[in-house]
């Protein structure tokens, strides 16, 4: 959806590079661009005045003149506004003391409540819950029954005491539905509203009557995310006529315009609180306004491409497979079960796009078919056992088996078995020398650098033995000599990390080394 913006953001970004120092031309000339790149995707235009407005006065300001990298100064900058105008900071739901907590569902028709009803209620039971779907929707045709699939499928209660289709008074039904939750403990109520091909007296009226009637937690204002400059018309009516306390974006996977999301927050003041990115239940998630900044600005999401790794992985199975790995004992069946947990996470092109810079690799991701995953796995599953666990005995003539049994060429069987042994042959000779080939601070190897360095190294203990040409550091030298200290590791000083620990003290961040 913000395809064309990150684009648009990037080519005024990237006028700005190399620049030691910017001019108040280059800086207009810049947020010219930006305000362009804003109305091409939508945003109304109060949002992108005050926007534009603050990036200028901040630009023109002590922070970018000061600086060392003005361009990436100013980017900074962006990100922050952007953040700004997105919420800020991630709002939760606020659970009631005395359960059941009630959230109320709003919008217009075709905006998708129904569908996310399910899939807040799935979400709901991944955090502990024990929620309720309410059909409170009694005019669209067969919306009760489509609220009853997707609770099924989310594994949720659904009160449905009226069959709808214009039959029955919905107030009593969210109202009876509140009741019943309390009865049968469930700690949380969704309630299912009704809703309208457009803003009407007599859709604001049942709306307001239902929240008078349960006096709900939440009021969720669901809006279609490629609605465009409309979304904040209809959300102004929706907060003077309902007064919704937080807002879910819908159909975020969608080719339209984004301008929704980056407007309707700003001109309400309500918060983001979730979006939606397709129609599987899973495709959900709680809304995070420095993420989305990031990913707009093509600087990643890697967050929460990790919290999507740790839901998909078993922790156990991964550190078993990461001793088999290690061990030279990983099959094919072991491969299989990590294909399997990888496509949980969704699909490839969805994981690859959080990652940094991936903005100018777009076609490549594009042309990603998921569907090569299960031609892998259908080749695998076409082995034998004894196959799987030991793929050396996989000759010509079984290859040509598993090829026809799988649907596939030999070729490709040919191309899998050889990936495999190259990856695994791979793996055990990090796991010989303790991390990456060549790298400096590798676990098992404190301050040893790679090949290329420590021939770069090598002169270096010449001159030590001659003596460094400092006379301060020479008695420094002498001194530590008398008392019988030892030098700091040798790699440290080649790499610049410095420290008592060398190389070895510099290591990834925590979060990345785990998501490798």
């Amino acid at each position: 959806m913000f395809d064309s913006l990150q684009d648009r953001l990037q080519s005024a970004f990237s006028s700005l590079r190399g620049k030691g120092k910017l001019s108040p031309a280059d800086i207009d000339a810049s947020v010219r661009e930006i305000r362009l790149a804003l109305l091409e995707a939508d945003v109304a235009v109060p949002v992108v005045r005050e926007f534009t407005a603050a990036v200028t006065e901040r630009a023109q300001g002590e922070e970018v003149s000061k600086a060392l990298n003005p361009a990436q100064q100013v980017v900074k900058i962006v990100n922050e506004e952007l953040v700004g105008i997105l919420g800020g900071e991630t709002r939760r739901i606020r659970f009631a003391k005395n359960p059941p907590t009630v959230i109320m569902l709003a919008g217009l028709q075709g905006a998708g409540k129904t569908t996310l009803a399910g899939k807040l209620a799935r979400w709901l039971k991944e955090q502990g819950n024990s929620p309720m779907l309410v059909a409170a929707d009694l005019q669209r045709p067969n919306a009760v029954t489509q609220l009853q699939v997707v609770g099924e499928q989310a594994g949720a209660t659904v009160f449905a005491p009226e069959p709808g289709n214009g039959v029955g008074d919905p107030v009593a039904v969210a109202k009876a539905g509140v009741a019943e939750a309390a009865r049968t403990l469930h700690d949380v109520v969704v309630v299912d509203t009704a809703g309208r091909l457009g803003i009407d007296a007599e859709l604001m009226r049942q709306a307001a009557d239902i929240r008078a009637a349960v006096d709900p937690d939440e009021v969720l204002f669901v809006i279609d995310a490629m609605t465009g400059q409309d979304a904040v018309q209809t959300a102004n009516a929706f907060a003077e006529g309902v007064d919704f306390t937080g807002v879910v974006l819908t159909k975020l996977d969608g080719d339209a315009r984004g301008g929704a999301a980056l407007s309707v927050r700003q001109v309400t003041g309500r918060p983001i609180m979730f979006a939606s990115t397709g129609e599987k239940l899973t495709d959900f998630d709680v809304f995070h306004p420095d993420r989305m900044a990031s990913r707009i600005l093509d600087m990643g999401d890697v967050l929460t491409l990790i919290e999507q790794a740790e839901k998909a992985f078993d922790a156990e199975e991964a550190a078993k497979a990461a001793e088999k790995l290690a061990g030279g004992s990983f099959t094919l069946n072991d491969f299989l079960g990590q294909l399997e947990a990888l496509q949980k996470m969704g699909s490839m092109s969805k994981m690859l796009g959080m990652l940094p810079g991936m903005g100018q690799f777009k076609e490549q991701l594009n042309s990603l078919d998921d569907r090569e995953l299960d031609k892998v796995k259908a080749i695998i599953r076409s082995m034998t056992p004894k196959e799987r666990e030991n793929p050396k005995i996989i000759d010509g003539s079984r290859r040509a088996r598993i090829a026809k049994g799988s649907g596939t060429q030999v070729s490709d069987v040919n191309q899998l078995v050889s990936r495999f042994f190259e990856a695994s042959k791979m793996m055990q000779q990090m796991a010989r020398h303790g991390g990456m080939p060549g790298l400096p601070g590798a676990p098992g190897m404190p301050g040893m650098p790679g090949k290329r360095a420590a021939a770069r190294q090598k002169p270096q203990k010449k001159r030590n033995k001659r003596g460094s040409g400092n006379p301060a550091k020479r008695a420094a030298e002498a001194k530590a000599a008398r008392e019988g200290k030892k030098p700091a590791a040798g790699g440290a000083d080649a790499f610049g990390f410095g420290g008592p620990g060398g190389a070895a003290d510099f290591e990834l961040p925590k979060e990345l080394k785990d998501l490798l």
